[in-house]
């Protein structure tokens, strides 16, 4: 559903993998980026969550897929993806308070960083892991682990 609201809204561009995978995170956590409020509440080990987004986005592509929600295509600079002919219609019929607030920060999200080019979104992802790194290092001297 993350997936396809971000596609939906950045209609009609397409992404990689590895993105979709980044903005999956960012659209559920845009409190972190200086954005609305966060949907997800903070979790102590943000990198852990981020590790394993990646097959579950894979996954839930391919599901989309079959159900014309998400659009897959092959491209000189790779496989990449985009809203399929049925995920206006049905972003549209969700109307729960959740869906809303997910479709608005999609919306947020994709103007803010979905157009960046790949360097400029590559520094932005690179300060947040290395906010990860410290996390993870103050997780490991709390267990007394030696660096």
């Amino acid at each position: 559903m993350r997936a396809v609201a971000v596609l939906g809204a950045a209609h009609p561009a397409s992404f990689d993998l590895q993105r979709l995978v980044t903005l999956d995170y960012l659209l559920v956590h845009t409190g972190d980026i200086g954005g609305p409020t966060s949907l997800h509440p903070p979790t102590p080990m943000k990198s852990a969550e981020f590790l394993i987004r990646r097959k579950l986005v894979e996954q839930a592509l391919l599901l989309m897929m079959t159900r014309d929600l998400v659009s897959r295509d092959a491209t000189p600079d790779g496989i990449r993806y985009s809203a399929g002919e049925s995920a206006a219609v049905f972003l549209n019929a969700l109307q729960s308070d959740y869906m809303k607030a997910l479709k608005e920060r999609a919306a947020w999200l994709v103007d803010r960083v979905g157009h960046l080019p790949d360097a400029e979104f590559r520094a932005l992802m690179r300060r947040f892991f290395d906010q990860w790194v410290e996390e993870f290092q103050q997780v490991e001297r709390s267990l007394g682990v030696e660096a």
